[in-house]
């Protein structure tokens, strides 16, 4: 019988930029929340790949350029316009055939005015650019293909280009970085260890990342996968799901809509079920 809230749980966010607010609506919906912050933003120090990727852009070397992020195409933005006058960029951009992969990036392109060409459906993964690419019968042999990246590289996507002909070039922006005080994160890791965490709400791949990372740094890998095994992981979506199963762990619960309040809000009111099938499970 689903619940109304956390009923006392204790529930784990990794979240940083919105760490309070998430820590907030846990508390909102009952839960006892502990927060640590697990990544932080990071410019890559060298933007040299980023400039290569303009200075062939407005040669006319791109056929196809594939925008992955709304943040990360503000970041490729300002990046070129360090160089070359920002009206520079998006002229060039209206020459190629662009691809977004969901509404972030759609936005930032409306804004530039520049057109889109296909843009991937929700849930917005690698699997629905690809799939919005072979539906609008996109031919990509033989095309130059950039992808602008976000924090971690896609090798499934950049792969799935390839296999489709293309010839790709990776435009890393930024990336993410482990947090500079990594001691709340390590803190985690033991109470998930010690089975004190009830629930972890997971928003972006990163995060789990980073957890095992920091796990796997203290000799602490396999213990963690043994102890989120008896915690509700809870995914913001598709994406993040995936990211688990790579660690051979499955989503107890994906929310409906890619939104954090969804996320803490279903959440809460499965909690409890969810906790008990674990339960059974294990037995």
């Amino acid at each position: 019988m689903a619940g109304k809230d956390f009923r006392g749980l204790t529930v784990l966010t990794l979240e940083s930029r919105r760490g309070q607010e998430m820590s907030r609506l846990i508390e909102t919906y009952g839960g006892k929340a502990v927060h640590a912050a697990a990544m932080r933003e990071v410019p890559l120090s060298s933007n040299v790949d980023a400039l290569k990727f303009a200075d062939a852009l407005f040669d006319g070397k791109f056929d196809v350029v594939v925008f992955l992020t709304g943040v990360g195409a503000r970041a490729l933005s300002k990046v070129v316009e360090g160089v070359h006058p920002a009206e520079r960029f998006v002229e060039a951009l209206r020459k190629v055939c662009v691809v977004a992969r969901g509404p972030k990036p759609v936005a930032v392109l409306r804004e530039w005015k520049v057109p889109i060409a296909i843009a991937a459906p929700e849930p917005n993964t690698w699997r629905e650019v690809l799939r919005a690419i072979d539906d609008n019968k996109l031919d990509l042999r033989g095309k130059q293909v950039a992808v602008q990246e976000y924090g971690v590289s896609n090798p499934e996507l950049l792969d799935g280009l390839r296999e489709r002909g293309a010839h790709v070039t990776p435009v890393p922006v930024y990336q993410w970085d482990l947090p500079e005080d990594t001691a709340p994160l390590r803190a985690a890791v033991d109470e998930m260890i010690a089975r004190r965490i009830d629930v972890a709400l997971f928003t972006t791949s990163v995060q789990i990342h980073h957890l095992f990372q920091i796990a796997d740094q203290d000799g602490k890998k396999g213990e963690l996968k043994e102890g989120m095994g008896h915690t509700v992981k809870a995914s913001i979506g598709p994406t993040t799901s995936e990211t688990l199963r790579g660690y051979g762990l499955l989503a107890d619960l994906e929310a409906s809509h890619p939104k954090m309040g969804f996320l803490v809000k279903e959440a809460a009111e499965r909690a409890e079920e969810l906790r008990q099938r674990i339960q059974s499970r294990l037995k």
